[in-house]
């Protein structure tokens, strides 16, 4: 796909961002959106270099100022596992045996289509996996940004306490990505590139100064809605090892979305403008519209359907479909009360959620007030 090709489908993206009003985000959007939509770096180059533009704030008083953060810290380091010995690798996985799939029909949005539903048994099981091994590639490139960013904060935050527990995020961060990665090639042997709206989204939170708006991307974004995509994929999975590993990404992404409503809301309430609290929530609004877009699966599109359908044709029945609506619903319910708490859904970003479908999760439990066992139990 050519420079030109690429503008043209990624136009509707910029021209609703300029119709809503929202210059100032776009401005900080245009170079990771040129990058990621248009030049599709994340497809065609095997190593990225992005510009960092922040300062690392040091404490040399050390004072521990933070009780909530304290107690998330406690909690971080009694609660490290080892990738290595604490899951069972020896499970074998056959993602491609009809008898035992590796997810059901009903998790693919294709499950009703009728082109999918005259396929053979064998290419149904193909499918399944490859799908499957589409999501988690997503995760694991998730994954990398959220370790990068994990290190970032920890310089940049201004308290220690959240520089102490940030210490153990970027250890988590990085068990995830070798946790991930590991399941990919030796057990789905498939990784896919980066989706180019995730790119997107990574580019603006790395290459931003402010250390806030890499919080918001990166610990209440893509963070929690990775939360409720791991929780719906460990509902509709039988596979063991897959289980047993979500379930202890789970309990580590918990901890991390509560460190991210903890430590925004107190520097949104204390620390901003008017003005500057606008912008986070044009932002957050912004961002949650390329999140929606990340899971059209253009990837698997392209692979798998191109002949069949057009790209548009495609992200119709992806966005009308019963099953993806579902999976909105169970990622962005834990994204969207996060936002309301620490003030990014005012009344006057009400509208624009509730027109993208996504305003009724606003008084569901924030962070804070959920457990490990709540979201594992998806309650």
């Amino acid at each position: 796909m050519n420079l030109l090709e690429n503008l043209a489908q990624s136009g509707p993206l910029l021209r609703g961002a300029v119709g809503r009003g929202h210059l100032r985000v776009l401005k900080s959007m245009l170079g990771p959106a040129f990058r990621g939509l248009i030049q599709q770096r994340g497809r065609h180059e095997p190593h990225t270099q992005m510009a960092l533009g922040y300062s690392a704030v040091f404490d040399w008083r050390y004072q521990r100022t933070e009780p909530q953060l304290a107690r998330l810290y406690e909690a971080a380091k009694v609660s490290q596992w080892n990738a290595t010995k604490d899951l069972d690798w020896s499970i074998s996985v056959d993602p491609e045996d009809p008898e035992k799939p590796i997810v059901p029909d009903s998790f693919l949005p294709l499950a009703r289509y009728p082109g999918y539903q005259k396929l053979g048994a064998r290419e149904k099981a193909r499918q399944r996996h490859l799908v499957l091994a589409w999501m988690l590639s997503q995760f694991l490139h998730g994954e990398q940004g959220a370790l990068f960013a994990a290190c970032q904060v920890t310089e940049a935050v201004p308290w220690l306490d959240a520089k102490l527990y940030g210490s153990t995020q970027a250890v988590d961060e990085g068990r995830h990505v070798e946790t991930f990665h590991r399941y990919l090639t030796e057990k789905l042997e498939k990784l896919y590139e980066i989706n180019d709206n995730l790119y997107v989204i990574v580019d603006a939170l790395m290459s931003d100064a402010r250390w806030d708006i890499k919080f918001l991307g990166m610990q209440i974004m893509i963070e929690g809605l990775a939360l409720g995509a791991f929780c719906h994929l460990r509902q509709h999975t039988q596979e063991p090892l897959l289980r047993q590993l979500l379930t202890f990404v789970i309990t580590d992404e918990a901890r991390h979305v509560h460190y991210g409503v903890l430590a925004l809301q107190k520097f949104y309430e204390t620390e901003l403008n008017e003005r500057e609290r606008r912008e986070r929530e044009d932002w957050a609004f912004e961002v949650s519209l390329l999140l929606r877009d990340r899971f059209l699966a253009h990837e698997f599109y392209e692979e798998h359907w191109a002949h069949a359908m057009s790209r548009a044709e495609w992200d119709r029945y992806m966005l009308e479909s019963e099953t993806m609506a579902l999976f909105r619903g169970t990622m962005f319910k834990r994204v969207v009360p996060n936002l309301k708490r620490i003030g990014l859904l005012s009344d006057r970003s009400r509208p624009r959620y509730a027109e993208a479908g996504l305003l009724q999760y606003e008084h569901l439990r924030a962070a804070p007030e959920l457990t490990a066992k709540d979201l594992l139990e998806d309650r």
